[in-house]
């Protein structure tokens, strides 16, 4: 029996915590001391990634947090809006890129991460890494270059983890919850374009990039804790919505991140005259902090705008905002279940969807593809539910 104690298990009082299994286990502690949810996360978004990668045979990454991906994404180049929404000036390796991405989806969210890469994890891609808040790492390999960096972050004590990519797990999986054994077979479904090929919808035109973003969304999915709902564009999730029980709160609570994804590339936005050498963890809450529409307190008061900003700001107005999502398009969305109500369209219509997935099998399917035929949406039916727990 191959075992890895970890640090405790979920919380500190939970102590002997291990993982194990008959033979040699596909994973190798390179540098750090995981506990059970680094090991959870790190197993569940290499997966996802790994999906990724052998659909659509490009590089991918994920940020994991609490069993659900806060981005994932695929390695397309950055423009020069992302290169300034995600803080980059340096050249990216196309590793790098998807990492930089899936990062970019929900830099809040992604604070204290756990990240996953598909492949060798490279100097590029660890140099970005090493500049942001994170738990740990798990990829495949690692070249030297990038090794010795990530051994040194966070005072030596960064996690490292390697993965087997040869690894097949059993076909039946288990686990013990309160003393009792559930057992099931794999999800081992591979999302890829055959699932896109029956629209249901007057429009039937998908774009290459459509169908590499709705691919991206739905794997995605497939490792959300239930129910979940993901917005996707440009090669990457914009908007993730995790574990609520309510279809239309998924939609809303997804819908609401992709937003602020849009808004940040607000010229505005991007145009905030930060004080030199602000961090840029501090630049994501100043910047949290100007999109809500319901601070506590005024951030942008002259006192404390000052710490923030070499000169006075103009608020974004909620018309502003209003006016500028409404140029948004070209976005998609993928649903773990089906939309049993067309009030998810229409609130999925407001964030520039244009393309949609999902499994299809509602009472109501008529009255949703109804709605997207409204929007001159595009929609298809995968037949493939991808509750996750």
């Amino acid at each position: 029996m191959d075992v890895i104690n970890l640090k405790y298990g979920c919380n500190p009082h939970q102590i002997n915590a291990k993982v194990s299994m008959e033979g040699k286990l596909p994973i190798k502690v390179l540098n750090g001391n995981p506990g059970y949810i680094n090991l959870l996360d790190a197993v569940n978004s290499y997966q996802l990634v790994s999906e990724l990668d052998k659909s659509l045979d490009l590089p991918s990454a994920a940020s994991f947090k609490h069993l659900s991906p806060a981005g994932a994404a695929v390695a397309f180049p950055l423009n020069e809006k992302e290169k300034a929404m995600y803080f980059t000036t340096q050249e990216l390796s196309p590793l790098a890129s998807a990492y930089v991405r899936a990062r970019g989806t929900d830099r809040m969210s992604s604070f204290g991460d756990f990240v996953a890469l598909s492949r060798e994890c490279d100097e590029s891609t660890a140099k970005c890494l090493n500049r942001e808040v994170s738990d740990g790492v798990i990829a495949p390999s690692y070249s030297k270059e990038a090794l010795e960096i990530l051994k040194n972050k966070r005072k030596g004590t960064y996690n490292v983890i390697q993965i087997d990519k040869h690894y097949k797990p059993s076909a039946i999986e288990k686990r013990s919850v309160y003393g009792i054994t559930f057992e099931q077979e794999r999800n081992a479904a591979l999302f890829d374009r055959s699932y896109l090929e029956e629209i249901v919808t007057k429009n039937k035109k998908l774009s290459e990039e459509q169908i590499i973003n709705l691919i991206v969304a739905t794997i995605a999915l497939k490792y959300t804790q239930s129910n979940s709902v993901c917005y996707a564009k440009r090669g990457q999730t914009i908007g993730v919505g995790a574990g609520q029980q309510s279809r239309i709160h998924c939609t809303r609570l997804a819908g609401e991140k992709a937003d602020h994804w849009s808004l940040r590339q607000h010229p505005k936005v991007l145009n905030l005259p930060f004080v030199p050498k602000l961090s840029r963890n501090d630049k994501d809450n100043v910047i949290e902090q100007y999109l809500s529409e319901d601070r506590e307190t005024d951030l942008f008061d002259k006192e404390i705008s000052a710490k923030y900003f070499t000169h006075p700001i103009e608020e974004l107005t909620k018309e502003e905002k209003k006016e500028f999502i409404a140029t948004i398009d070209d976005v998609v969305i993928s649903s773990d279940a089906f939309f049993p109500f067309s009030d998810n369209i229409e609130r999925a219509y407001k964030s520039g969807v244009r393309a949609i997935v999902q499994p299809g099998g509602s009472m109501r399917d008529k009255d949703v593809i109804h709605c997207c035929d409204d929007h001159n949406l595009v929609m298809a039916f995968s037949h493939l539910r991808l509750f996750h727990h």
